[in-house]
């Protein structure tokens, strides 16, 4: 009986943290800027660039 209360308590202790992990899972990877007028994001450098116009 013991054993059963601890591990339903990990349980409900651990369970937050695992839906916090799951909800900010791949937000690394969002890019949340703008860039000037004439400018576009380059994912590959991470920073702005001009456009290029013809």
């Amino acid at each position: 009986m013991r054993i059963k209360t601890f591990l339903a308590a990990f349980v409900l202790l651990a369970m937050p943290g695992f839906a916090y992990a799951e909800c900010s899972w791949g937000r690394m990877q969002e890019a949340s800027m703008s860039c000037a007028e004439g400018m576009t994001w380059d994912a590959t450098a991470q920073t702005c660039v001009a456009t290029a116009t013809s």
